[in-house]
């Protein structure tokens, strides 16, 4: 391996890697041609862009992106029964799921139909007491309120049975992306990317992309009928907002559509006109312009902390909070669960990520973990740290008379949706289904063995992971060259996220001139750094707990380090500076 600066073990045990291929010649003639620094250059090299694409990429725009929507599946079906449930004024019930996918995709659904003048209902059900999916009882209870058309969100493809009662009372249309296994119930439409005959190839993007997809066919199906003629037709760019946190959220990658509807929808969530995101924000302190690691680690967590622990349609609420009070309380009220939430989670973290090191030291590649007392609603969160920690899939349950109930998160590359429905399908699991990068299952207690012995086989990938991944690395930087301008072009590269991370640089032989220790409990170190040619870069290291990378930091004076970061564009009362992000050191 061609270790970065010859770095095979740094401060938090990782080697450093240069990354692979050609980008160096390939990134020169992109720079050339595009009058472009030479390292944006290589940076578009290295992530596959043609140089006749590059200004698309540096601009993505959903003109140049977006599908035909009658290219997935029963879209034209479910456009057209959407449009005669708005040219008769029909009511409408929405079942959405109770995370931020499930919540976004319901919000988009039940407004856009309101401003075309549909009654609509919704329900989101409590996670405890009725699961996962559509169930034919709540349904029943929005037709017996006036629906007749049911629109199930972010859930639904397989639910064969929960429809079935339903043939004499509603249509029912589906709204999906979660793998399919079979045949899609009988019902009105099922659009969903991912049902097995389905060729459009928009198999990465989240339930609340394809609501917004549908979206757009409802509208150009109305247009056809004429009926704008008389009414007045919603302006679905403000509806971005929604489909960019919901992607990000729910870890799809951020590549093609995906980083155009992140990126458009970012823009649309800056202007805070949706008084349920404004008002979260505001709780989350966030006075800047929102990213995508703010929509992952501070809109995200406490819209989902309702379904997980308190009422399920707690989030979807305050997105379809239409007045600025009413949308403070309730996000004053999902801080105060989410913070609950994380007490809950902590309690059982420790515990589990003990557990999983002796999963991964006895030769397991994918981790599973199952107790007595682990609160269901928080484990899908624990299953992330701990993939997160150790680079491979985890799954996490609660263990209540004998009966598992758990989620999964998994690493790129290795499809853990699939696995979780071969092993229902193997009679494994009492229920399972989900997308590549996270599941959700049911299995008896006895049954958990055999179900790791299976998930082994069925992503062995998994054996050869790494327990500390190592980083890639993009390029050199000298502080005194890495200014706000090269920091402004390279955030061009984003949205960053899952399938287009951010590029990782390194200071080599910086010296730290100047460290503190800042914010409330003092978790952040800020440094000022000097390079081995002169010049000087401020640099931040956040969750900075004891610890060799944190004493580095902080040693003013001290021997020369290599520093791996991010680079960033900050801005502090209209000025924009460079910051370097650190997430590694090592010994120079």
């Amino acid at each position: 391996m061609d270790h970065a600066l010859g770095v095979q073990q740094s401060f938090t045990g990782r080697a450093w890697l240069w990354r692979p291929g050609d980008a160096a010649r390939v990134g020169e003639g992109i720079a050339q041609q595009h009058g472009i620094p030479e390292l944006m250059g290589r940076l578009l090299a290295a992530r596959g862009v043609p140089p006749a694409h590059v200004p698309d990429y540096l601009d993505p725009t959903l003109r140049a992106m977006l599908p035909d929507p009658s290219s997935i599946i029963d879209m034209d079906a479910a456009a057209a029964r959407l449009a005669d449930a708005v040219v008769a004024g029909e009511c409408v019930g929405v079942f959405g799921d109770y995370d931020v996918d499930g919540a976004c995709s319901s919000a988009m659904m039940v407004t856009v139909l309101r401003q075309l003048g549909c009654e609509v209902v919704y329900h989101v059900p409590d996670r405890m007491l009725e699961g996962y999916g559509p169930n034919s009882n709540a349904l029943r209870a929005m037709a017996e309120r006036g629906a007749r058309l049911l629109v199930c969100v972010d859930c639904g493809t397989g639910a064969h049975e929960a429809f079935a009662p339903l043939h004499n009372l509603a249509d029912v249309l589906v709204f999906d992306h979660h793998k399919a296994e079979g045949p899609p119930a009988r019902i009105h439409a099922t659009v969903n990317p991912n049902r097995l005959e389905c060729r459009s190839g928009l198999n990465e993007i989240c339930a609340t992309a394809v609501a917004f997809i549908g979206c757009i066919a409802l509208l150009r199906e109305l247009r056809r009928r004429g009926f704008f003629t008389t009414h007045a037709e919603p302006d679905l760019r403000e509806a971005l907002d929604l489909v960019a946190l919901a992607t990000v959220c729910d870890v799809m990658p951020l590549t093609g559509l995906n980083r155009a509807f992140v990126a458009q929808g970012l823009r649309v969530m800056a202007r805070r006109a949706r008084p349920g995101i404004a008002a979260l924000l505001d709780v989350a302190k966030l006075t800047e312009a929102p990213n995508t690691m703010h929509c992952g680690f501070a809109l995200g967590p406490r819209i989902n902390a309702a379904g997980r622990i308190a009422e399920s349609d707690m989030g979807l609420r305050l997105l379809l909070a239409d007045d600025a009070e009413a949308a403070a309380n309730l996000a004053q009220e999902l801080d105060a669960v989410n913070r609950q939430r994380q007490a809950v989670e902590a309690a059982i973290q420790g515990e589990a990520m003990a557990q999983a090191q002796a999963q991964v030291d006895a030769g397991h590649g994918v981790i599973l973990l199952a107790q007595a007392g682990w609160h269901p609603g928080v484990v899908g969160i624990v299953a992330g740290r701990v993939k997160e920690r150790f680079s491979r899939p985890a799954l996490v349950g609660g263990i209540i008379e004998g009966l598992v109930k758990g989620s999964g998160r998994s690493v790129p590359g290795l499809d853990l949706g699939a696995a979780v429905i071969a092993a229902r399908q193997s009679g494994l699991l009492a229920t399972g289904g989900g997308h590549a990068m996270a599941a959700g299952f049911s299995a008896r207690e006895e049954a958990l063995a055999e179900l790791h012995v299976f998930l082994n086989a069925r992503l062995v990938q998994a054996v050869a992971l790494p327990g500390g991944a190592a980083l890639t690395l993009e390029g050199v930087l000298a502080p005194g060259g890495a200014d706000a301008a090269l920091a402004l072009m390279v955030a061009k590269l984003g949205p960053f996220g899952n399938g287009n991370a951010e590029p990782l640089f390194v200071l080599p032989r910086a010296r730290i001139v100047k460290a503190d220790r800042i914010g409330k409990d003092g978790n952040t170190i800020r440094a000022m750094v000097e390079g081995e040619g002169g010049g000087r870069l401020k640099a931040l290291l956040f969750r900075a707990k004891e610890g060799p990378l944190a004493d580095a930091l902080s040693r003013v004076g001290g021997a020369p380090l290599h520093l791996v970061g991010h680079l960033r564009a900050e801005s502090w009362q209209g000025r924009v500076s460079a910051g370097f992000m650190v997430t590694d050191a090592a010994a120079a």
